[in-house]
């Protein structure tokens, strides 16, 4: 009993900012703003699972109270101890792990960016698969997906491709693309008989995965000022109506301070390609700022790759035997055909869970 009473403790500040959220989503004027309305849904849809754990723990602890001291005369009382014991435990356990340090850009939205790497046409294949498995994975989310800007291979793959992935309404905790999409970046590596190989031998390739939070808080936005960046436009040679290769609504900005190139094409004018393009070059450069203040704070992001190196591989893909392997977890499933068709959640909640025991053991493990 004495360690659960402190843990109620923790988390009573929580509690007692949930229930000002709760009057400031009663309130009329909060809804003339919708990005102060959209940024108080989303922590309020955060914090109610503690809160549900926090009124949970409290009911058994008083309910294990009660059964104790009734049950000093009452047998029916004292054989409800044990289960109540258990439910206590449980219940302490689950508001432990809700009260852990947690990403603070878990219930954003993200921009995904895929990258060929070594292998040529096979490894532009592979990042092609890659993207459809990505989509299709969003799609059983209910995720709305929205290509950004590519461009393509001789034989249909990607060279690199960038698509945005956002949720619909206020994601639950855990649930935005963020909170699962960040561990898909890094190296991904493909073993299989390459569509260009003429004598069945199966070949090694790549593909890298770049995954940052996008940005949708005008307060968290990095400022670019006006002489920081060059823009330049050009003839869209991609997918966009009647405006392809007849006016020059392709854009292309360059961050003069950090040499960072992002370009856009997708859109039909060319305003709405800027757009895009400012917004993912402001996700990158405030990637850019967390983790420079991440490893000056010696937690450096481990997930997050710049080149296409093999030594960097997070996960490999062998399409002979069907096998599907994570480095970071030991996961291994010979299912790949299933995974590649969008059933990412089994490979992606042993990447989660392996970040809640490391973040578990950062705070002095599950008794502290």
């Amino acid at each position: 009993m004495s360690d659960i009473d402190p843990l109620l403790r923790s988390a009573e500040p929580l509690v007692q900012e949930y229930a000002e959220l709760e009057a400031a989503l009663a309130d009329p004027a909060l809804h003339s703003d919708q990005t102060a309305l959209r940024r108080t849904n989303k922590r309020y849809a955060a914090l109610a699972p503690t809160v549900a754990a926090y009124r949970a723990l409290s009911a058994a602890h008083d309910d294990l109270d009660t059964a104790r001291e009734l049950g000093e005369d009452d047998a029916s009382f004292a054989a409800e101890v044990p289960s109540l014991e258990a439910l206590v435990e449980t219940t302490q356990a689950k508001l432990r792990t809700l009260l852990l340090p947690r990403d603070h850009d878990d219930d954003r939205d993200v921009m995904l960016e895929v990258k060929a790497g070594e292998g040529g046409e096979e490894s532009a294949l592979f990042a092609g698969d890659l993207l459809r498995m990505y989509l299709r994975y969003a799609e059983k989310r209910g995720w709305r997906a929205e290509i950004l800007d590519e461009t393509e291979s001789d034989l249909g793959g990607y060279k690199d491709v960038r698509v945005a992935l956002r949720a619909k309404g206020t994601p639950g905790l855990g649930e935005a693309p963020w909170a699962r999409m960040k561990f898909e970046g890094g190296v991904h590596r493909v073993q299989r008989v390459p569509v260009t190989e003429s004598q069945g031998r199966i070949h090694t390739s790549a593909a890298g995965v770049l995954v940052m939070p996008e940005l949708d808080d005008a307060e968290d936005e990095v400022e670019v000022g006006p002489h920081d960046i060059r823009i330049d436009v050009y003839r869209s040679s991609g997918p966009g109506g009647q405006s392809v290769n007849t006016t020059d609504s392709a854009v292309r900005i360059t961050h003069l301070p950090t040499g960072l190139v992002v370009s856009c094409q997708n859109e039909k004018s060319q305003l709405q390609n800027k757009e895009s393009a400012l917004r993912v070059l402001k996700a990158r450069l405030r990637q850019i700022a967390q983790e420079q203040a991440d490893a000056a704070a010696s937690e450096a992001r481990r997930s997050q790759v710049r080149t296409v190196d093999r030594s960097e591989r997070i996960r490999t893909y062998n399409f002979p035997e069907n096998r599907i392997a994570d480095h970071r977890t030991g996961f291994k499933a010979y299912n790949l055909d299933i995974v590649l068709g969008g059933e990412l959640d089994p490979v992606i909640e042993s990447c989660m869970a392996a970040d809640e025991a490391e973040r578990m053991a950062a705070v002095g493990g599950p008794h502290s």
